[in-house]
């Protein structure tokens, strides 16, 4: 193995042939605007890799519960991939010490921004796949996600956690819930939102995603888990 990037690759658990994959998986779109050059960066890995993590998770969801349908799986699916998880990943693996950014972004604190973290995470899951193979990405996903994927519960409200929490709000105090948008960051191209719900001024939790929607819908399903402990209501 290359003394380049060794600790890196240990963590990852793979080898790379072309190490010049690795290191565009690791070059923020920063240094191309900071030099205003058209150096290559991340991001078309990135939507390589972010594809590869579908498919990967989508057949073992597929195969681990087939009592369900595209609704539950997809909301499943979600839960596996949103950017607070992928941020989290691309953490524990150490991206954000190895990644090259430009000046500004290094001030700014983006080694440790969960949206560049969740974005190298998918670009190295991308340059995994270009230089060994959908085998190899795949081994890749499921020793990442091994832990996340056996302890998922797959539930009848993963098709509407909006509607489910309405319902189980309004079955214990009357009125709606409340959904505020708190935070919006990232670039144009690639918002990230984050919600919070509310009942009766009182936060019950908080979502994120990459649209309002998605942010909602992921502080709603938050909310469902809490308030069903409390409510002891069966999944």
């Amino acid at each position: 193995m290359s003394s380049e990037y060794a600790f890196l690759q240990t963590r990852l658990g793979y080898t790379f042939r072309d190490l010049s994959l690795l290191r565009l998986a690791l070059t923020h779109p920063s240094v191309a605007h900071e030099s205003g050059t058209a150096l290559l960066h991340n991001q078309r890995l990135e939507f390589l890799g972010d594809s590869v993590l579908q498919l990967v998770l989508t057949r073992e969801l597929y195969d681990r519960f087939p009592d369900y349908n595209e609704g539950p799986l997809t909301k499943g699916r979600a839960r596996l991939v949103n950017r607070r998880s992928l941020a989290f990943h691309g953490r524990v693996l150490g991206l954000g010490e190895e990644l090259i950014l430009s000046r500004g972004e290094e001030t700014g604190g983006g080694r440790e921004r969960p949206n560049t973290l969740a974005d190298a995470f998918e670009a190295v899951l991308g340059a995994i796949f270009l230089d060994g193979g959908y085998d190899a990405a795949r081994e890749f996903v499921l020793r990442e996600f091994h832990k996340p994927v056996k302890n998922l519960t797959i539930s009848s409200d993963f098709d509407n956690p909006k509607g489910e929490l309405q319902e189980l709000l309004q079955s214990n105090n009357a009125g709606s819930p409340v959904y505020q948008i708190i935070s919006t960051t990232g670039p144009d191209h690639d918002r990230d939102f984050e919600c919070v719900v509310q009942h009766h001024g009182a936060e019950l939790a908080r979502g994120r995603g990459k649209s309002k929607k998605e942010a909602e819908t992921e502080a709603a399903f938050a909310a469902l888990q809490i308030l069903k402990l409390k409510f002891a209501v069966p999944k």
